[in-house]
């Protein structure tokens, strides 16, 4: 990997990392309720989090997804984040076990957030090279029986684990659309209007076949559930038509479709497309199952993705469960916890009782405590 901070200082080389890189120290300060909190994980696979309500669980999984270079998976404001009581920004700061620090801050006089590599400032895609992460939060526990909007989301979110620009495109497509509907609603020229079609075409069959590509892949991992993907350019793909054929065929809808209907623009595309997923072993779409059955198929997925990832890139994930057994009986977590043993992946999950938790195999646990200064409390399983 090459970084230059200076066109005329010299060219700096930055190794790849390891194919497999565990977080050994996570400091955070002043993030969320936690004034200051270390964890060491003592080289485990598995780090166990677990406490009472409030504690600040979530927030140390927080941590890290923001730490990966993403803006974290509740998606909030940086300014929200920020520990009330007088702090200015926050720090979250990590070494793994290559010797690598990685560090993300922010400053509320800044609206950016900082990034730094071994004490160099660095981007945050690459700290994303070096932390490929993907999560779960009790917000996917209902995935699928919500809009076909929150699966686009988490699964796009899968598909830019393996194309680091997927996500970019999702957001152009959506800027695109927007310029579109200006144009329209506003009686710009068409010529504008032809533009902006050749290019929302060219973005939103470049997004499809990422998806369908996606689907087939973690298709060859999942035993007990496939996923589909469906939608207006997905479906020309599936049938066989070329890419270009595809982006024509939509091109020429556009040029079709450009009314206005109760201020609002009408038009099909890749926003609109929906995920489905199927639980071969019930033989029932999963919307259909129980959500004890929902969420074992969740943990699937992302059991899947983390082997797809690993054998597209030779890289292992971290994965982030927030409340990791809600909703499984028995019989589900003891699977759960045999797949974490052998997971591709370095596991941080979160549960109030530390009870749950007891055969996980390779574990550290954290017991999180909220007090006056937030102390986590290490005790590492024997």
């Amino acid at each position: 990997m090459q970084r230059t901070a200076n066109p005329c200082m010299p060219v700096r080389f930055r190794p790849w990392p390891p194919v497999f890189i565990m977080i050994e120290t996570l400091v955070l300060t002043n993030f969320r309720n936690h004034t200051m909190c270390r964890i060491k994980t003592h080289g485990r696979q598995n780090v166990i989090i677990t406490g009472p309500n409030g504690a600040g669980k979530t927030a140390i999984l927080e941590a890290l997804s923001i730490l990966s270079g993403d803006r974290g998976m509740r998606g909030a404001q940086m300014t929200d984040i920020v520990r009330f009581g007088g702090a200015d920004g926050f720090s979250v700061y990590a070494t793994t076990d290559d010797e690598t620090e990685l560090v993300v801050s922010f400053n509320s006089g800044d609206s950016n957030r900082r990034a730094k590599i071994d004490g160099d400032a660095a981007t945050l895609v690459e700290l994303n090279s070096y932390l490929p992460m993907v999560w779960l939060t009790p917000r996917e526990d209902r995935l699928f029986v919500d809009a076909a909007s929150e699966r686009r989301a988490f699964f796009d979110r899968l598909v830019s684990g393996f194309d680091a620009v997927h996500s970019g495109r999702v957001a152009r497509f959506s800027k695109l659309l927007s310029e579109r509907a200006f144009a329209l609603k506003s009686g710009r020229d068409m010529r504008w209007v032809d533009v902006l079609d050749d290019q929302i075409a060219a973005v939103a069959t470049t997004i499809a076949a990422a998806r369908i590509q996606y689907a087939g892949e973690i298709n060859y991992f999942l035993q007990n559930a496939a996923v589909s993907v469906s939608g207006m350019l997905e479906q020309m793909l599936i049938d066989g038509r070329t890419a270009g054929d595809t982006e024509r065929a939509y091109r020429e809808y556009l040029s079709g479709a450009r009314e206005i209907v109760a201020d609002k623009m009408t038009v099909d595309g890749v926003h609109k497309s929906d995920f489905g997923v199927f639980n071969k072993q019930l033989n029932l779409p999963a919307h259909l199952t129980s959500t004890g059955q929902q969420k074992t198929t969740l943990l699937e997925l992302i059991l899947a993705h983390a082997k797809l990832l690993h054998a597209r890139t030779r890289r292992k994930p971290i994965i982030l469960l927030d409340e990791a057994v809600a909703h499984l009986d028995d019989t589900a977590r003891q699977k759960l916890f045999r797949e974490l043993g052998a997971a591709d992946a370095q596991v941080f999950a979160t549960g109030i009782d530390m009870a749950s938790f007891a055969d996980v195999p390779n574990a550290t646990f954290v017991a999180c405590r909220d007090g006056e200064i937030n102390n986590i409390l290490i005790g590492e399983q024997e």
